[in-house]
């Protein structure tokens, strides 16, 4: 069992009824509840990106073939920005399937949500390292980019047993890897930057949060965050973690 006390570096500080009481439910240890965290809080607090980080994005393969089409056809014919307005709340689910194509094409936004949720798993070994570090009693938030759907998540793979889905697009009208959405993250935690280490499969969202004073880690997969956050003296019981 191997067991480490984080010392931090030094860097300087720069919908159905079902849905709406689970988006209550997610809701009640988000924004509302981080001052009341703030007492007692271990540190440093860690902070995850969730598609293709801790959740596999359905986006790449299963959205092209539920519309039969290639990834780069689908990409020539969707709106430029309508999904971005989703993920920022701009828009609702009615607006996002009015304007998803260019050309204003229907299509069965219903099963395009079944299609996403069936598409919604764990990546390997993410759980057990959830589990790990909730048992260990860290503060844990989602800081994702991603719509209302967050609620599909949830309602699948139950993501609020480990962290709380504080830092979402949808909440903050805020997208990564705008600098002003870190800063918002930072202000509503009200701790130091190097006493929050950010999780993303993306190098351009790790950059960002260098550039906001947090400690950024790219993720790979679950073997090597593990042994990331190890060295920055998390306290992971090696034993526990597959």
């Amino acid at each position: 069992m191997a067991v480490v006390v984080f010392r931090p570096p030094s860097i300087a500080p720069i919908p159905k009824a079902t849905r709406v009481m689970a988006a209550v439910a997610c809701s009640a240890t988000s924004l509302n509840s981080v001052s009341g965290l703030r007492r007692h809080r271990k540190l440093p607090i860690l902070l995850f990106d969730v598609m293709d980080t801790l959740v596999r994005d359905p986006f790449y393969e299963d959205i092209p073939a539920f519309f039969q089409m290639s990834m780069k056809e689908l990409l020539e014919v969707k709106h430029p920005t309508s999904w971005v307005e989703f993920e920022k709340g701009l828009i609702d689910e009615k607006e996002l399937a009015r304007k998803f194509f260019k050309d204003g094409r229907s299509f069965d936004l219903e099963g395009l949500k079944e299609c996403m949720v069936r598409g919604y798993s764990y990546l390997d070994g993410i759980e057990a390292l959830l589990e790990n570090l909730k048992l260990k009693s860290y503060e844990l938030h989602a800081f994702t980019n991603y719509p209302i759907w967050y609620i599909m998540i949830e309602e699948k793979l139950k993501l609020s047993k480990y962290l709380s889905w504080t830092f979402c697009s949808c909440k903050l009208g805020k997208r990564k890897p705008a600098l002003d959405f870190y800063m918002e993250v930072l202000d509503l935690l009200g701790v130091e930057p190097a006493n929050c280490i950010f999780v993303d499969d993306r190098l351009v969202n790790i950059e960002a949060a260098k550039d906001a004073g947090m400690i950024g880690l790219h993720f790979r997969n679950a073997e090597t965050l593990k042994e990331d956050l190890i060295s920055l003296g998390i306290e992971v019981t090696t034993s526990e973690v597959a």
